[in-house]
């Protein structure tokens, strides 16, 4: 039998540990200061009054006024010990008040360069690993912090760099041996002699699988090219252009499968990039759409811009586009979905398996090269599980105004 969890004690940050060490070391002083004080206070130093040294005999009156005298001033320095002691208990009560506030402004000052190392360390990620805190200061151990940091985003940024630059490499290098194969098959195909039926089966099945690994390497170029984000053209592409060609090149399939496909798209779907990677992006939907869709199913395709707020967030993202958006959004029926398995749909190799029909047939980068082309061109991506079945995706990419004579 598991014991039963604690409750999680609240959290504390920094700057109210140095707020209660500041107060609780001042007050710790002032008591200090304050019993010193009322010791020394309540000493008692008394001499002789003139004349009442030894041998020195007083009349009765004179004496008796005398001893009047020092038990008035005994009571004066009572009262003057006991307002000394109220009025430094009062003292140190303002104080302990002003303490905190000070404690705490102290502690925001010391604790303001890690806040802003904190800040600047957030918004660095994977596409921005070139970007260095540098922060300015003297030689400190908040500058050491800040220059460590430094030197790990920079070695960061080098093993990423090196991580694209192999996946690049390695995909053109091994197209070549694909290529060399897929001539070997042909020339002993083509051959005037006659070919066994087994030979061309086995050429078929062959093609096919190298077909299918020269797609995959394609993919791997386009997902190391879509993350690397450096694109040498940035032209308006219209998302509704794209979605319609994607349609019509899967068109075989969509009848093949029987599926009720319902188009509504918005002309003024523009936006910035690289209109290969774009491309991509929407092949790759409109792909996901069509394969991993049941018998007789539906698609509902729409492209438009500004204000959309009627799908969910399955992953995190927004729920709707800003004004300056131009957005895609695919629809596709079927059972329910897991919302927390298809929030991971974008990490490559990444598939929903035996629940989504033909998931066996593909790689498992067709999402993950759609969200690296969405980032890449500062957009955002949400996929979103609907309740009565089947996958909702929405990209939403920055709007760009229609380029004179799209129309025509």
């Amino acid at each position: 039998m598991s014991k039963p969890r604690r409750p999680a004690s609240p959290r504390r940050t920094a700057g109210q540990r140095f707020t209660v060490l500041y107060a609780a070391l001042f007050l710790a002083s002032g008591l200090g200061l304050l019993v010193l004080t009322n010791l020394l206070a309540t000493v008692r130093v008394s001499e002789p009054a003139p004349g009442q040294g030894p041998g020195a005999p007083w009349p009765g009156l004179a004496q008796e006024r005398v001893h009047r005298l020092e038990a008035q001033l005994m009571d004066a320095q009572a009262i003057q010990s006991r307002r000394l002691l109220v009025g430094s208990v009062v003292a140190l009560v303002v104080m302990a008040v002003i303490s905190v506030l000070l404690g705490r402004f102290v502690a925001s000052r010391v604790l303001r360069p890690l806040r802003t190392i904190t800040a600047a360390t957030r918004r660095i990620s994977a596409d921005n690993l070139h970007e260095r805190l540098a922060v300015p200061g003297p030689a400190d151990e908040v500058k050491d912090l800040a220059d460590t940091i430094d030197e790990l985003l920079e070695r960061l940024e080098a093993s990423f760099a090196a991580q694209r630059r192999f996946v690049a490499d390695a995909s053109h290098e091994l197209r070549t041996p694909l290529t060399t194969m897929r001539a070997s098959l042909d020339v002993a195909v083509a051959k005037p002699r006659p070919v066994p039926p087994q030979t061309l089966a086995l050429a078929d099945r062959l093609r096919t699988e190298l077909d299918r690994v020269d797609g995959l390497l394609e993919s791997f170029l386009d997902l190391a090219r879509a993350r690397h984000g450096e694109f040498r053209d940035r032209v308006p592409v219209s998302l509704a252009t794209l979605a319609s060609e994607a349609l019509a090149a899967r068109a075989a399939d969509v009848a093949e499968r029987d599926l009720t496909v319902e188009v509504r798209t918005g002309e003024d779907a523009w936006t910035r990039g690289d209109p290969t990677l774009l491309s991509r992006m929407v092949n790759n939907v409109i792909d996901n759409a069509v394969v991993h869709n049941r018998r007789g199913g539906r698609i509902r395709l729409e492209t438009g811009t500004g204000t959309r707020t009627e799908h969910g967030t399955g992953n995190g993202s927004r729920a709707g586009t800003g004004d300056g958006s131009a957005w895609l959004v695919v629809e596709t029926g079927g059972p329910p979905l897991d919302p927390a398995q298809v929030a991971r749909l974008t990490e490559p190799f990444r598939r929903l398996g035996a629940d989504r029909t033909g998931s066996e047939t593909g790689s498992g980068l067709g999402l993950s090269i759609v969200a690296a082309v969405v980032e890449a061109h500062d957009g955002v991506l949400d996929l979103h599980a609907r309740p009565e079945g089947g996958l909702r995706v929405t990209v939403s990419l920055p709007r760009a105004p229609v380029p004179e004579g799209a129309g025509a």
